[in-house]
């Protein structure tokens, strides 16, 4: 069976900067055994996420960063998100382009409190563009919510690339 320092290092990064998840999942017993599956550890995470407080899922959404944004340029993403980004082109903008993803970052950020997050697997810059032109008019409770399904999303996404299907 897998020690709790082993799956927090394993697990604590798949929610972005939010170890605590994959310690209240080790810790409230809701993974064990020796067959961890794709989909047993992401619904023990998300049963956590899902139950945290809102300021504490508001972390989780605030740890993500900006799309294209100044960690991107200045190589400080973590390797999940930079390889995210780069899969979707987003490390290949135009000038206009990247002028684009940074006021809509802006106005996003002033709006909502939170960076705009989308998983970005299989979508292209246009793609993301297009969600980010469309939820922008969201309310912030429609864009909290829809936030925090795409950190389940890119939680889901990562553990793929971690664990076998079930």
């Amino acid at each position: 069976m897998m020690q709790r320092a082993e799956f927090v290092d394993r697990f604590g990064g798949v929610f972005e900067h939010s170890p605590f998840i994959a310690e209240r999942a080790y810790d409230d017993d809701l993974v064990r055994g020796e067959h961890l599956t794709v989909d047993r550890v992401h619904a023990a995470l998300v049963a956590v996420f899902r139950v945290a407080s809102e300021e504490e899922r508001l972390g989780v959404l605030r740890a993500h960063p900006d799309l294209a944004g100044k960690l991107a340029i200045a190589g400080e993403l973590t390797e999940d998100s930079r390889k995210e980004q780069a899969g979707a082109g987003l490390d290949r903008l135009s000038p206009e382009e990247h002028a684009r993803f940074t006021e809509l970052n802006t106005a996003y950020m002033q709006k909502f409190g939170f960076p705009f997050i989308i998983a970005v697997k299989g979508l292209t810059k246009d793609d993301i563009l297009a969600a980010f032109e469309k939820r922008i008019h969201n309310s912030r409770t429609q864009e909290f919510a829809t936030a925090c399904g795409q950190v389940e999303r890119i939680a889901l996404l990562r553990l793929e690339g971690l664990l076998p299907s079930a």
